[in-house]
């Protein structure tokens, strides 16, 4: 939905923007702390700290942390907080939405794609199309698992938009067994959390399943 019309507002400020503000009860980024641990972890394997490839790293890396955990220091869910009062009955679904996070055992990435569903509430209320990505943008930007992940953007959509059901699908390759431990490159996993009608009506959940096509995982 165009979120260019006369009901449209202002868009939330980035989440790199936001994370200069934690929430309260947030601890603040502490850049000199992650770069100190960086050279620690550097030294730990043996490396070089005063070679020339390695001797701006910590702070590169420092910065890298400070954007892929941006969502810890903002609220993804600010981005629910617009509607459009449209009385819209039907299913709507952002599908294929590139999805980057760091798996929290190993502090290794996760990489794939989520599917976002809601039924709209009793009212026909919308929220924008980019605000599903936001979302599951802010919440992938923290340490994760994926299966907590799914709830999560499930959870923030039944309790900010009071839709009649929601549903959330993720298709993700673990690099912690891609790249060590089991070893196996190209598996995917799936991982599926369902809300109100998605739950209570097989013909919804199926409609649903179908538009994903989640036995595509190519």
């Amino acid at each position: 939905m165009s979120e260019d019309g006369k009901r449209s507002v202002a868009e939330v400020g980035s989440l790199a923007e936001e994370s200069a503000r934690p929430p309260a009860g947030r601890q603040a980024y502490d850049m000199a702390k992650v770069e100190q641990g960086v050279r620690l972890i550097l030294d730990g394997i043996g490396e070089d700290l005063d070679r020339a490839g390695l001797r701006e790293t910590p702070t590169r890396v420092a910065r890298m942390w400070e954007e892929i955990t941006a969502g810890l220091r903002s609220d993804p869910a600010d981005a629910l907080r617009v509607v459009f009062e449209e009385g819209h009955d039907e299913m709507v679904m952002v599908r294929d939405i590139p999805l980057y996070s760091v798996c929290e055992h190993h502090l290794i990435p996760f990489v794939g794609k989520a599917h976002v569903a809601y039924v709209p509430n009793e009212r026909g209320q919308l929220t924008g199309l980019s605000k599903l990505a936001r979302l599951v943008d802010g919440l992938a930007r923290q340490l994760q698992v994926q299966e907590r992940l799914t709830a999560e953007i499930a959870d923030q959509l039944m309790r900010h938009l009071d839709p009649r059901g929601a549903l959330v699908v993720i298709e993700a390759e673990h690099l912690c067994m891609s790249m060590r431990g089991v070893r196996k490159p190209g598996a995917v996993t799936v991982t599926s959390a369902v809300r109100g009608q998605f739950r209570d009506s097989m013909s919804t959940r199926m409609e649903a399943m179908n538009l994903i096509g989640v036995t595509r995982l190519a």
